[in-house]
């Protein structure tokens, strides 16, 4: 009976060993709530940085893209020349003269006056076709587009 008391007074060799099983899964659990806790903050601090750091990639695309057009500088493009009445007749005579051997395209001289063509080829429809001192010369298929000069 000696045995029998000594077994029930004092933990064997197997009650260590569920205490120790005890206290494992006593800290696998810590572990675990810990874990979950990192995880809830790390979501947390993802929803409050993520506004800022889109903002910030917004502010940096901005930036970017002035940059490159600093860094390119594209020419600007010149705003079209602005004629009042009668200074338009006037510029393309006077472009005519200073070439008199030359013909001239509408287009031509639209872009030497910083016009449109389309401009130029108004005004001779309206005004050029009759004035005296400019040529009105047939040229393409059928003759039905024309090239100037001055007479």
């Amino acid at each position: 009976m000696s045995a029998i008391k000594k077994d029930i007074g004092s933990p064997d060799k197997y009650d260590i060993f569920i205490q120790k099983i005890d206290h494992f899964q006593s800290l696998v659990e810590e572990k675990k709530q810990l874990q979950t806790k990192i995880a809830e903050t790390q979501k947390e601090f993802q929803e409050k940085i993520k506004p800022l750091e889109d903002e910030l990639n917004a502010i940096i695309k901005k930036l970017e893209t002035n940059l490159a057009k600093l860094e390119g500088a594209a020419p600007q493009e010149k705003a079209p020349s602005k004629f009042g009445r009668g200074q338009l007749g006037t510029a393309i005579k006077n472009l005519l003269r200073t070439h008199p051997s030359k013909t001239f395209k509408p287009r031509d001289i639209g872009d030497a006056l910083n016009i449109k063509g389309t401009t130029v080829s108004l005004w001779f429809n309206k005004y050029g076709a009759t004035d005296p001192e400019i040529e009105r010369v047939p040229s393409g298929k059928d003759g039905k587009r024309f090239v100037y000069k001055i007479k």
